[in-house]
């Protein structure tokens, strides 16, 4: 009989789990796999004294995910991953194409298939002991990339995503341009950059920016906004690449790697949790995590 652990956050989505685990448990009972309900702690490694397992299943967001996927790379562990989404965007979980709803979802995981999706890594570089992160959806920087990591969890609770752009606008007062110095697979250039997005998956805060992008392929998509002289010709661009029209202000490009240098210092996010410092090395692991994902997918 199978050994699984089912971590979940309670807070994620509008508690979008409760009441739902007793079920959950017993599905997975029913096909002879015992199912250990974890409520996840933030403050130390949820996978201390559970090693053993034999699959892990997450119920919550992106933050959460990321959050298990960091702590397993610590342990230095190779564990098969399983995904409720029950947070906010769930970009990472609407990518393998989980669904939505909690049960539905539980179910997918049983008759599933395992399958080797790429994982980010983020290095803090020149710096002596510098940190590093691990990501599963998107690596960010300058407006509107930080916003998750200030949007109030009761805020999100009371309105879900619209809180993401209800405290963005705050972010209009600190728009200032990143100088940036830029060097992928196959070249190095200056940028001055507004914002910058690394994407593994599709969506960031289910917004489609990468429509063709792959989990699967070994490299990144990357978007870096220029910053103009007016904000609104900047919005006008981003928003023009979103409806698929390209600008001359919008850089897209495909890179397994990239090495991202400024003079400033500047705040980064890692699936909506804070960052990795500049100056920085961001390198896509091909195959580097087992995920449960659909059949159909």
């Amino acid at each position: 009989m199978k050994r699984a652990i089912l971590l979940y956050n309670e807070k994620a989505g509008r508690g979008k789990i409760a009441g739902k685990i007793e079920n959950i448990v017993r599905m997975f009972s029913d096909v002879d796999c015992v199912l250990l309900p974890r409520l996840i702690s933030f403050d130390k490694n949820p996978f201390d004294g559970e090693e053993a397992s034999d699959l892990v299943v997450i119920a919550g967001g992106d933050g959460t995910v990321n959050y298990v996927v960091n702590a397993m790379k610590r342990k230095g562990l190779d564990i098969p991953l399983a995904i409720i989404p029950t947070g906010t965007a769930n970009d990472f979980a609407g990518s393998i194409g989980m669904s939505a709803d909690v049960m539905k979802a539980a179910h997918q995981i049983i008759e599933g298939e395992v399958d080797e999706i790429d994982c980010g890594l983020v290095e803090q570089i020149n710096q002596e002991g510098g940190s590093k992160k691990y990501f599963i959806n998107i690596f960010s920087f300058g407006i509107f990339t930080t916003t998750s990591q200030h949007t109030p969890q009761h805020l999100k609770k009371r309105v879900g995503r619209f809180a993401y752009f209800m405290e963005g606008l705050k972010e209009l007062r600190t728009m200032h341009g990143i100088p940036l110095t830029i060097t992928t697979d196959n070249e190095t250039f200056y940028y001055p950059t507004l914002m910058g997005l690394v994407l593994n998956g599709e969506t960031a805060g289910r917004l489609p920016l990468m429509r063709k992008a792959s989990l699967k392929d070994g490299v990144f998509d990357c978007l870096f906004l220029r910053k103009r002289h007016l904000l609104g010709l900047s919005a006008i661009d981003m928003l023009l690449y979103v409806f698929g029209v390209r600008t001359n202000a919008v850089r897209y490009i495909k890179s397994s790697s990239l090495m991202l240098m400024t003079p400033s210092s500047e705040a980064t996010d890692i699936d909506g949790q804070s960052g990795v410092k500049f100056p920085l090395q961001v390198t896509c692991l091909s195959g580097a995590l087992r995920v449960v994902c659909p059949k159909s997918s």
